[in-house]
């Protein structure tokens, strides 16, 4: 029932770890050729995996792991999906319904524990439920907001006989957000479009899982009233990097021009966004010249951080669809003048270059590796960037650029080490012949680095670009930063070689620490067809720049490489 359960649900990978309470299901998967199951090293594994696989398909992310410790494993992952409305499926083993509660081998409250941490979860106590419960569990996942669901089926339950259901008899009435946003207060927004004299649209996660019709709406809605354009870091790529009113990512470590115009901008337009502490900074100084329109299909995100003038909630793709109508039936109106000006100041804030830095001599800088990465792969047809967390995220962030949505991903809201190795594996398995490549820390990259045996055993050749700064690098900025240069156990001494461990496994690793040889390197890990493990000695102590400090408003940024009198000219930014 399980099985064929997936399959009607189109399926076609799932990601798992075999255990006794499991083992009736896993006998089933063997019988069958229609759905693929992946082999990961530890179920968190599976999860981050199953997240990379969503993120880069708008589908689904199926995973299957046993009762009790297969089931908190998960745990990490499922808040990591919760956090960054990922849709997921987990489907957890649990003990003979008879031996609940009575701390059975392999037992745990995994309904109790995954309670905080998924959009929804069940356990199915009858079997005749079991096919609709899943059916119910994949509409949950993927309808409104989407999020991680989890069902926990009992061992006695899979041997059982029952009768099963196909997904359109599924009892799904039960849960059916609303799409569509109130028409009087979209046109009340549209009006306040028509006369904005510093708008911005500012934009989220929401845009790319509301799906490609979004994405295409809103670079259509920029283009025609010439509105400028950010985004947070799970929302890169919905509008394109190349496109001529794109500020970058604004944020902790956004861009200069992109934090400014939030700050002065007298129109925030928040689209698919959920006004998250890194973005808002301090919360009484955000945006304060600003009418604010919110743009959501989770009514609880409305209002709950930031006080909105026009509150909409609907599905992205619906209400943008609807804004622009009513926008050209009323006669295709901005006050351009104001734009204009708006522009001219923009234009003065991005000539700072907050990003531009020298590269000197033999030790890499990271922001240079990132850049030569860029350059090296941003024309490849098929190019899929996963990050670990950390420094390297936010310069990915800042140097690699997005034309088209899905082809990022990245632990946004957890900020989980560890989440980019098994999702760049994930991203392969839904894209084999993709480029599919995962920014990477040393330290983050070490926590789920037994994840190279999936990678060799099911041939993906995903490629591992490790900026090794034998540090904790954003723990060791904000020690330098905030706290007295105090260097509390933000580095390892004992680090191992990523070359050999790479061979170990059966893979390819190639390292390099001078400059000069950095681009033969990257031609080197692109030509292989295999996995790479990529090991690029950085400098040790770069920070990443620009950079609010916490509790800071948006205006108040440390830079980098640029001149005083130029950041003081723009807005009187502090200065490093």
């Amino acid at each position: 029932m399980i099985v064929e359960a997936l399959k009607d649900q189109g399926v076609d990978v799932v990601f798992g770890y075999p255990g006794g309470a499991v083992l009736p299901i896993y006998d089933e998967i063997f019988q069958q050729n229609e759905i693929r199951h992946v082999l990961v090293r530890h179920e968190q594994g599976a999860v981050h995996a199953a997240e990379g696989y969503a993120r880069s398909t708008g589908k689904p992310g199926v995973v299957l792991v046993t009762s009790g410790p297969g089931a908190t494993n998960a745990v990490t992952g499922l808040t990591d999906a919760l956090m960054d409305s990922i849709p997921i499926v987990v489907l957890t083993g649990q003990v003979p319904t008879f031996m609940i509660g009575t701390d059975a081998f392999q037992e745990a409250d995994t309904v109790g524990i995954t309670r905080p941490c998924t959009k929804h979860n069940w356990l199915v106590s009858e079997t005749d439920q079991l096919a609709d419960t899943v059916h119910q569990a994949f509409h949950v996942a993927t309808s409104g907001r989407p999020g991680p669901v989890l069902v926990d089926i009992p061992k006695d339950v899979q041997f059982a006989n029952g009768t099963y259901v196909s997904p359109k008899a599924a009892t799904t009435s039960h849960y059916q957000p609303r799409v569509k946003g109130d028409r009087e207060m979209i046109t009340a927004l549209v009006e306040a479009m028509e006369t904005a004299k510093r708008p911005v649209f500012y934009t989220g996660g929401g845009v790319i899982n509301s799906g490609p019709a979004a994405s295409q709406l809103l670079r259509e809605l920029v283009e025609a009233t010439n509105f400028p354009i950010t985004s947070t870091l799970m929302g890169l790529g919905a509008y394109p990097a190349s496109g001529k009113n794109w500020l970058g990512m604004l944020g902790m470590h956004g861009l200069y021009e992109a934090n400014l115009a939030m700050h002065g901008c007298d129109l925030m337009i928040n689209v698919g966004a959920r006004f998250d502490d890194r973005i808002t900074g301090r919360i009484q100084d955000f945006s304060p010249h600003s009418e604010k329109a919110h743009i959501d299909i989770d009514p609880s995100s409305i209002n709950k951080v930031i006080h909105v003038d026009f509150p909409i909630i609907g599905d992205v793709a619906h209400v943008l669809e609807e804004a622009l109508n009513i926008w050209k039936a009323r006669g295709r109106k901005t006050n351009a003048a104001g734009i204009k000006k708006w522009w001219a100041q923009i234009d003065e804030w991005r000539a700072v270059d907050c990003l531009k830095f020298e590269q000197k001599g033999k030790v890499i800088r990271p922001q240079h590796a990132m850049a030569r990465l860029e350059a090296l792969t941003k024309d490849h047809p098929d190019r899929y960037i996963c990050t670990e967390v950390g420094q390297h995220q936010m310069w990915a962030a800042q140097y690699l650029t997005f034309d088209d949505p899905n082809r990022w991903m990245t632990s946004g809201g957890l900020g989980t080490m560890g989440y980019g190795f098994p999702a760049s594996i994930g991203v392969q398995m839904a894209h084999p012949d993709g480029l599919v490549i995962n920014v990477a820390g040393e330290a983050s990259w070490l926590m789920n680095m037994q994840e190279m045996g999936t990678a060799v055993q099911y041939r993906l050749p995903v490629k591992q670009f490790i900026l090794n700064n034998e540090r904790l690098g954003m723990v060791r900025q904000w020690q330098e930063l905030l706290h007295g240069e105090r260097y509390s156990h933000s580095w390892s001494e004992a680090l191992p070689d990523f070359v050999k461990l790479a061979e170990a496994f059966g893979a390819k690793g190639i390292a390099v620490d001078d400059a000069a040889d950095l681009d033969d390197a990257i031609m080197e890990m692109l030509a292989y067809d295999g996995p790479v493990i990529f090991d690029c000695m950085v400098a040790k102590h770069e920070n990443c720049f620009p950079m609010i400090p916490s509790g800071e408003p948006h205006n108040k940024m440390l830079l980098g490489e640029v001149s005083t009198a130029d950041a003081i000219k723009e807005g009187g930014a502090v200065l490093v």
